[in-house]
C-alpha cells in the first residue's frame, strides 16, 4: 500500500490537505481529508510535515489509541496521523478527517468525523505503509 497527501490549500493557520490510499501505484482505495498547520520551516510543533517520501508506522499510545508515525521526518520527531477536528488539534501532525467545515464557527475549516475517519484508515493499511506527501 501506498498513501499521497496532496496540499491543497495553505491558510494562514492551517493547510488543507486531500489524503489518498492505493492498494499499489495505480488503484485508489480510500480518499479523506486531512488538516495540518501552515508551513513554517518545519519548526518542532508549529509546522507542516515538509514534502517528502516518509515510512508510516502502526503505533498505540494512552492518548489516541491505534494510529500511525511518520519516521525519518528530518530535524522532528512524533509526527503523528491522528484524530482531531481543529488545527489547534494538530501540534504539527496530521488529523484525518471526511470532509471540511467550520465546526465552531472560528471562520476557519476543520476535519469531520475524524475518529470515524482515522478507524477507517487502520481497516485498511497495513502496519506499514509509504507515504508521499507532495506541495500543488
Amino acid at each position: 500500500m501506498k498513501a499521497k497527501l496532496i496540499r491543497l490549500v495553505q491558510e494562514a493557520k492551517q493547510t488543507l490537505d486531500a489524503f489518498l490510499f492505493f492498494d499499489d501505484d495505480v488503484n485508489l482505495i480510500f480518499e479523506c481529508k486531512a488538516l495540518e498547520l501552515p508551513d513554517r520551516n518545519n519548526d518542532n510543533s508549529i509546522s507542516r510535515v515538509p514534502e517528502g517520501k516518509y515510512t508510516c508506522k502502526l503505533r498505540y499510545s494512552e492518548k489516541y489509541g491505534w494510529h500511525y508515525i511518520l519516521l525519518n521526518v528530518k530535524g522532528r520527531e512524533l509526527i503523528l496521523i491522528h484524530f482531531g477536528n481543529y488545527y489547534t488539534d494538530t501540534r504539527g501532525c496530521i488529523i484525518v478527517g471526511n470532509a471540511f467545515t467550520d465546526i465552531n464557527g472560528d471562520g476557519f475549516r476543520d476535519v469531520t468525523s475524524s475518529k470515524k475517519t482515522l478507524k477507517r484508515i487502520l481497516e485498511i493499511a497495513p502496519a506499514e505503509f509509504e507515504l508521499i506527501i507532495v506541495n500543488e
